[in-house]
Formats: C-alpha cells, sequence, structure tokens
C-alpha cells in the first residue's frame, strides 16, 4: 500500500466514511482497509504518515523461519477442526462460516482457494462463496490474489482476534451509548431509567477492558 493510499484513506476517516465506501475509492478489498487501520491506531487514531513508517518498520524486522515439523495426523486436525467449528458457532457464526473459519485457521498455510475449501469441506462451492462473503464483512479473513494461478487465496492471520476484539469494543460501547439516551429519555429515578443507567454502565465497563485486551493482544503481536 502506497503513501498516497494511506493519506486517502486517513481523509476518509476524517470525512466518516465506512470501511467500505474508502475500500471502493481506492479499488481495494474492505479487509485490506479494515487490516490496515486497526493495525494502526483504529478509526479514531489512524495517521497516514505515522502507518507507512510502522509499516516499513514491520518489513525490516527480520522474519523467523518456522521449524520444520510434521503435520499433525489427519484426525487430529479434524478433530480440532470440528471442536472450532462447535465454538464458533456458538459465538452466533452461521455454520458453513464457522466452518470454513476453522478449516482456514487448521490449515499450515492459513490461507485456501475457494476450490479447495470446496473440495475439503466437501460442499458446494455457493456455501463457500456465501460463507466468505460473511467472513469478509466481518474482517475475519482476508484474500490474496494468487497472480500464478489466477485464483484469491482466503486467509488468515494472527490478526483476526484482534480485529474481533476491536468489533466487539465497538459493540458494547454502541450498547452503552444507547442505554445512556435511554436512561435520560426514561428519567434516571424512574425503575426503567434505572435499569438502563445500569445496564449503559455495565457494557461501557465491558468496552474499556476488550479494547485494553485488544491492545495487548496488539502488543504481544508486534513483539
Amino acid at each position: 500500500m502506497t503513501r498516497e493510499d494511506r493519506e486517502q484513506i486517513a481523509r476518509g476517516l476524517a470525512e466518516g466514511l465506512g470501511f467500505a465506501e474508502i475500500s471502493r475509492r481506492l479499488g481495494r478489498p474492505t479487509s485490506t482497509i479494515s487490516r490496515e487501520v486497526n493495525r494502526n491506531g483504529g478509526a479514531g487514531g489512524y495517521r497516514a504518515e505515522q502507518a507507512h513508517e510502522a509499516t516499513r518498520e514491520r518489513a525490516r524486522r527480520p522474519r523467523p523461519r518456522p521449524a520444520a515439523t510434521p503435520e499433525a495426523p489427519r484426525a487430529g486436525i479434524r478433530e480440532t477442526e470440528d471442536s472450532l467449528t462447535g465454538v464458533l458457532v456458538a459465538s452466533g457464526l452461521t455454520r458453513m462460516s464457522a466452518r470454513v473459519l476453522a478449516c482456514l485457521c487448521v490449515t499450515d498455510s492459513g490461507g485456501l482457494t475457494a476450490a479447495e475449501l470446496v473440495q475439503r469441506l466437501r460442499v458446494s462451492p455457493a456455501s463457500v462463496s456465501k460463507a466468505v462473503a460473511e467472513l469478509e464483512v466481518m474482517s475475519l479473513i482476508g484474500r490474496e490474489r494468487d497472480e500464478r494461478r489466477r485464483r484469491d487465496r482466503y486467509v488468515v492471520d494472527n490478526e483476526i482476534w484482534y480485529r474481533s476484539l476491536l468489533a466487539s469494543a465497538r459493540f458494547n460501547t454502541d450498547i452503552a451509548e444507547v442505554a445512556r439516551q435511554g436512561a435520560d429519555a426514561l428519567g434516571r429515578a424512574t425503575p426503567a431509567g434505572a435499569r438502563m443507567r445500569a445496564m449503559s454502565e455495565f457494557f461501557e465497563q465491558v468496552g474499556r477492558e476488550t479494547v485494553a485486551a485488544a491492545q495487548r493482544y496488539r502488543h504481544l503481536l508486534d513483539l
């Protein structure tokens, strides 16, 4: 991503544009814009120059070569994939989206094409297409172009949980604000108003703790 791209992202955020609109203007996937912003201060703290320098610094760091270890037995991978799918479904994902995300997570490369997902999950191409679209909107997966094979690869990285935490924090903050407004509208001295006030304070606290957890995880990724 160029310095000019980052300056355009910063201008879009300053105008209050969402990631989807910024990505449309730049001609890039929404997941790319989301990942760029979230790893460089979030929507409220993104600065083009700082983001550009931070990316250059990360690129200069030597990347440790992974140790060559044999792949776990197929049965172990399948068992882990099934367990992770169940947890993701319980968190609110549709079952097919959960299966796709779990499948990517247990793959050593962290990325598969749509055709490979169809083959591994033994489902229709339409099912995979719908699932990856849902996961991209939620910024849980990214998309990379394999020019040699002329196909897109759907990928997960260590930052999916960081982005998930930030999304959860925004959700909690939004609930807290709506509840606060409801308490004011209903009257804080009324039973309903008091209930809404308590709800606002609770979700505001959860939001703060979630942001703090995301920042700690971000620090671990940068080590």
